[in-house]
């Protein structure tokens, strides 16, 4: 991560708009495999196979294979692996996953014209994450000298304890570092402090709940058609604590400081999908999906709260907090995905999902304010993208590959055995890095320094299902496994091709995990 601070001399003035930070936006470019047991249970590859509430969020048209109305409703249970609960997360967590209804009508002698509803889990935020490591000639506090040092910010000191600055637009933990640690009132002078170790720890929880509204049909039972309106709700929470052992640059201990941040996000967005599934043989039942989903547009709002806490014997005050909030909007990238499905004799179901999203394409914007339409005699929101975080996005974001194959097996009248297997490809690319330099209200407004490079998830999934008469019963295991490199804060060479230099600040990345256990039960009707 050989990564260069650039000596940026933009005003840093208290400025009316504001925007959110690359990896704060890639929590909301994707989503859990969730839905109905059956669904989970198949790895989600029933796109072209169909007749499955939860393809109402993927593939509207598989509503269209629906003959008989339904009604399904799914309660899940989470667990983290490895994990001890901290802050404001849970190890486990009970969760309301699903809840919906398909109608049908039928419109001709093979055609149906169908409607449906579904609510379920888009994402569950739920994480914990601990980390530990040794750093040498380093520290969150030395870069924030340093870029004091490059004209980023005035370093500043106020003898009465007042929180002051060269304007309201600024890192917040840049801030209260080089207010804290950084003054010596003996010779006036700021000072850089170095730590041989760090402790991060960080509970998130929270969810992005899904409303789903599907009018789907088919034509002649050959070709399905559908078209689904998504209306999601995000609620976003996380607080962390991030410690170093503070030293001076001959290995003296000078104590420990701690900062703790808080952040909420919430507000709504919607989508809107299309998909069609057809059977290119009139005589078998093999089917091929495709669907397309647009952008979510999300309008949201973001509130933090920092305080640092200093235990040393550097600084020129005990402590000190900021808190923050502001609205911006988020759209994410269009959705592309592909699917076959095959049944044979009734008894074996089998499917197989392609889709692909490029993530690089997330599109952080920053409010402008309202203007008047006198059309309609109403005021709109005006917003604007953040092409400097876009273009931060760009380089640190690429496409998501992801991959999905079920099986389905009746082993008599009543009762199934699903399989499934899903393979997500890494949205980050390996070098990317959370740039506090960048001239950006995404920037200016950050409260945390740590970020996770997570690489590629993979997903197993088992379950099974017993129906009697109209009514079924659905039970669905998920193995969920990703690994990442975390960093407590980018990385700083003064110059690296004279390196290494007194002036740098490098930490080693630590690699974390990942690993979710969870448990589905779906209960059916069918009228």
């Amino acid at each position: 991560m050989k990564k260069i601070l650039f000596t940026a001399a933009f005003a840093l003035a208290l400025m009316p708009v504001a925007a959110q930070e690359t990896y704060e936006n890639a929590q909301f470019a994707t989503q859990d495999l969730n839905g109905t047991a059956r669904y989970v249970g198949m790895g989600g590859a029933m796109e072209a196979l169909g007749a499955d509430i939860s393809t109402i969020a993927t593939n509207p048209a598989g509503l269209g294979l629906f003959r008989r109305g339904m009604v399904s409703a799914s309660l899940g249970m989470l667990s983290q692996q490895g994990a001890k609960s901290f802050g404001i997360a849970d190890k486990n967590k009970v969760s309301f996953d699903q809840v919906g209804f398909v109608y049908t009508h039928r419109s001709g002698e093979n055609s149906f014209l169908n409607f449906g509803f579904n609510y379920h889990k888009n994402r569950n935020f739920s994480q914990i994450l601990s980390v530990a490591n040794k750093l040498s000639h380093a520290s969150s506090n030395k870069l924030s000298y340093i870029k004091g040092e490059e004209n980023l910010y005035t370093l500043q000191y106020n003898k009465n304890n007042e929180w002051v600055g060269n304007g309201n637009a600024f890192n917040q933990i840049d801030f209260l570092n080089h207010n804290v640690l950084m003054y010596d009132e003996t010779d006036d002078t700021f000072y850089c402090i170095e730590a041989d170790r760090y402790t991060f720890d960080k509970g998130i929880k929270g969810h992005i709940n899904e409303y789903d509204f599907n009018i789907s049909g088919n034509i002649n039972d050959r070709v399905y058609l559908g078209l689904t309106v998504g209306v999601k709700d995000v609620n976003h929470k996380s607080y962390s604590e991030y410690t170093e052992n503070l030293v001076y640059f001959d290995g003296d201990p000078k104590g420990k400081a701690q900062y703790q941040d808080s952040r909420h996000i919430e507000g709504s967005g919607f989508d809107v999908k299309a998909g069609v599934t057809f059977r290119p043989v009139e005589e078998s039942p093999f089917r091929i999906g495709l669907y397309v989903h647009t952008p979510t547009w999300y309008d949201l709002k973001t509130t933090n709260y920092t305080q640092l806490l200093n235990n040393s014997t550097v600084g020129l005050y005990n402590d000190g907090y900021s808190e923050e909030s502001y609205d911006f909007k988020l759209f994410t990238p269009w959705k592309f995905g592909v699917s076959l499905g095959h049944t044979v004799s009734n008894m074996f179901a089998f499917g197989a999902t392609y889709e692909y999203t490029d993530c690089s394409r997330i599109d952080s914007r920053v409010n402008t304010g309202e203007s008047y339409d006198w059309y309609y005699d109403s005021y709109v929101d005006r917003s604007e993208s953040d092409m400097r975080m876009n273009d931060h996005t760009k380089q640190t974001l690429k496409g998501v590959h992801t991959v999905k194959v079920g099986a389905e097996m009746k082993a008599n009248e009543n009762f199934s055995v699903r399989l499934g297997y899903n393979f997500v490809s890494s949205m980050y690319d390996k070098d990317g890095f959370k740039d506090g330099t960048i001239d950006s209200p995404g920037s200016y407004y950050a409260s945390s320094t740590d970020f996770t490079n997570w690489k590629s998830l993979n997903r197993i999934t088992a379950g099974v299902g017993y129906s009697t008469g109209n009514w079924n019963i659905d039970l669905a295991y998920q193995y969920t496994a990703q690994k990442g490199d975390f960093w407590p804060f980018m990385n700083y060479w003064e110059n690296p091709d004279y390196s290494p230099s007194e002036f740098d600040n490098v930490s080693n990345s630590v690699k974390v995990e990942n690993n979710r256990h969870h448990l589905l039960l779906t209960l059916g009707y069918r009228f």
